[in-house]
């Protein structure tokens, strides 16, 4: 008995010190750099805000870009919401269907057979492919429509079948592309009171990254992941990018063709912006869409952008080198950009960190019963291991701080309270997502095959305290 209850403590206890020793300094090093980047945004506050800037006014007619897959639901819901919106605007409207999809083609069809701005384009292969591909057919539609009328678009507006967009929306396009290639505006999760927990963590991490990370990128002039959604580009910006790729400016083979389509603008040195604003109305114009409020979809949701940006994405893009520099990024930025990049590529690590934390902490939870009611001897941890765990409290609640700064200013107090306790709900999403990644992207290098695992959407009546007016419930497949 002796024997069995000594090797449990050189188990329990002797694992969770190594365990907390290699959490604390990954803590350690995550957490500066989040503390520097924070200083970058404090640092930047007294620079010009980007509602301020543009010269003048992009003329011509947007082409709004929206792919979809098995969207019956919602999709028609979400076409009148645009259309609506967008009276008066001269934009048309792109809708890439799948000829295997005739729930949606049956759902939208009366639709754009009322309305001219609608434009319905059918692949001519089964779906899903990927949503490159959808775009890469909507891109296609469009040029064919150039052809035939006599005239080019303007510029391409991207968006996805669930979104709410902004009535202001088209009219900050204009304004900002007049000078530069790519402009993206906020995007704010829709929290549904009924899913304030897995839901509202997506709110939390877009309201920081939305209110702090592109912000800082933005006025450093770096480049800019685009997010898909509430995101537009010039024309001959993606004319540029198709030239590259023989023809088609999406990656048909990427899990998050627009994350990379915004870091190969930023990398030919042209100009994007982020422009985070208030309308005449007095509302800020962002892009509101459904997030997944059950946790199966929110793993296999950000599963994807993991594989997508942090593994698949380095095999795309790189590093910033060679290429950056020739599209005139100075030597000095360089390391700039390669350090926002690693920020985007450190989800798997961080997701290791967080492992680590966690079992080195219940290891610890569990040698404390020991010492109670076994009589184990207590660990020495050092004076040492004493300064990095405080110095790592510090951190933590300096982090929790600005998450929940970030989410009560897009949310209201309430949300921002709830931000704190939600922070470990973030997490342990992050654990799980960063593995099913590694699976997902070892299939990818093993099948060379690249499936739309995309999230299924239905449409609720609810309201949620706030800013929203109305939600949308997500749901997986």
């Amino acid at each position: 008995m002796e024997l069995s209850t000594a090797w449990l403590e050189w188990l329990v206890q002797g694992a969770g010190y190594e365990l907390m020793l290699f959490a604390s300094v990954g803590i350690l090093l995550i957490g500066l750099d989040d503390l520097f980047f924070d200083a970058l945004w404090l640092g930047t506050r007294g620079g010009a805000p980007d509602a301020m800037r543009g010269t003048g006014l992009l003329p011509g007619r947007f082409a709004v870009f929206l792919p979809a897959w098995d969207e019956h639901q919602i999709l028609s819901a979400t076409l009148r919401r645009a259309l609506a919106a967008w009276e008066g605007e001269d934009i048309r409207i792109y809708i890439g269907c799948y000829p295997n999809d005739a729930a949606t083609l049956f759902a939208i069809s009366p639709l754009v057979a009322r309305d001219r701005r609608l434009r319905l384009v059918v692949s001519e292969r089964d779906g899903p492919t990927t949503k490159g591909d959808n775009l890469n057919g909507l891109w296609a539609a469009m040029g064919e429509d150039e052809r035939a009328e006599g005239f080019r678009f303007a510029a391409i507006v991207l968006h996805d079948a669930e979104d709410h967009v902004h009535p202001r929306e088209i009219a900050l396009y204009r304004r900002h592309l007049a000078d530069c290639a790519m402009v993206q505006i906020p995007v704010v999760p829709i929290i549904a009171p009924g899913a304030r927990w897995i839901g509202g963590h997506y709110g939390d991490e877009f309201a920081e990254a939305h209110g702090k990370e592109m912000v800082v990128r933005s006025r450093l002039g770096m480049p800019l992941p685009s997010a898909g959604v509430g995101c537009a580009m010039t024309r001959h910006t993606l004319a540029l990018l198709a030239i590259d790729r023989g023809g088609e400016p999406f990656r048909c083979n990427s899990l998050t063709e627009d994350y990379e389509i915004g870091m190969l603008i930023g990398a030919y040195g042209l100009r994007a912006r982020f422009v985070d604003c208030v309308g005449p109305e007095g509302s800020r114009i962002v892009s509101r869409g459904a997030f997944p409020g059950r946790a199966d979809a929110a793993v296999r949701q950000k599963a994807r952008w993991i594989a997508g940006i942090a593994l698949a994405g380095w095999d795309h893009l790189g590093w910033p080198g060679s290429r950056l520099r020739a599209g005139g990024v100075e030597p000095g930025r360089l390391w700039m950009a390669r350090w926002m990049l690693w920020r985007d590529r450190r989800a798997p690590l961080a997701a290791l960190v967080l492992l680590a934390a966690y079992a080195g902490l219940l290891l610890t939870v569990f040698g404390w019963a020991g010492q109670a009611l076994l009589g184990w001897s207590a660990i020495d941890v050092g004076e040492g291991t004493a300064m990095l765990l405080a110095l790592n409290a510090m951190l933590l609640m300096w982090r929790l701080a600005m998450r929940s700064l970030f989410a009560a200013r897009c949310y209201g107090w309430r949300e921002g309270v709830r931000a704190v306790p939600r922070a470990f709900v973030a997490n342990v999403m992050a654990i799980l997502a960063a593995r099913r990644a590694m699976t997902i992207y070892w299939r990818m290098l093993r099948s060379g095959e690249v499936v739309w695992d995309k999230t299924e959407h239905r449409e609720c009546e609810t309201a949620s305290d706030g800013a929203d007016a109305v939600a949308v419930v997500a749901v997986a497949r």
